[in-house]
C-alpha cells in the first residue's frame, strides 16, 4: 500500500545514487524520495524525520549514522547485519529485521507510522542508550584506556 503523506529523503551520496533515483522514477514514487546528498550537518536533517531507517544487507561494521540517528532520539528500523544488533536491540531501542526482508521492512515502518507513542518511546530509549554508550566524551575515555593498556604491556 502506498502512502502518499510519507517522504523518503535519502542523506548521503555514493555510487548508487543514479540508479536509486532511476529506481524512484520507475516505481513511480520519484516526488516523494528526495536526495539531500551529503551533508556537513546531519543533525538538522535528523531532527526534521519520524523514523531513521538503514537497511543493511552487507558489509556493515558499527554504522555511525545509526548512533546518531539514536542520540537525536529518532527510533530507528534497521537490519542484524554487521554489528548493528550490538547496537539496536530489537522492541527496546529499535526495530530490527532480517536482512532482504523488504517484506517485513515494509510492515515495521507501516507499523511505527501509525502508533506516534511507540516512535517516541523507542527514540527516547535510544536516545538514552546512545547518551549512556556512544557519546563523545565516552568514547574518547575508552580510547584512553585502550591506549594505557597496550602502553603498560609494551612499555
Amino acid at each position: 500500500m502506498r502512502r502518499a503523506e510519507v517522504q523518503l529523503v535519502v542523506v548521503g551520496d555514493g555510487p548508487q545514487r543514479e540508479a536509486l533515483g532511476q529506481l524512484a522514477a520507475s516505481l513511480g514514487i520519484a516526488a516523494q524520495v528526495r536526495f539531500a546528498g551529503n551533508q556537513a550537518e546531519v543533525a538538522p536533517w535528523m531532527q526534521a524525520f519520524d523514523i531513521f531507517c538503514l537497511p543493511s544487507y552487507a558489509n556493515e561494521g558499527v554504522p555511525q549514522a545509526l548512533m546518531q540517528a539514536m542520540a537525536c532520539a529518532l527510533p530507528v528500523v534497521t537490519t542484524a547485519v554487521g554489528s548493528i544488533d550490538e547496537i539496536v536491540t530489537h522492541g527496546d531501542t529499535g526495530v530490527v529485521v532480517p536482512a532482504q526482508n523488504d517484506m517485513r521492512l515494509r510492515v515495521e515502518l507501516a507499523n511505527l507510522l501509525d502508533d506516534a507513542p511507540r516512535r517516541a518511546a523507542l527514540g527516547a530509549r535510544a536516545q538514552a542508550t546512545a547518551q549512556a554508550r556512544f557519546s563523545a566524551d565516552l568514547m574518547v575515555e575508552r580510547m584512553i584506556e585502550v591506549f594505557a593498556a597496550v602502553a603498560e604491556r609494551h612499555g
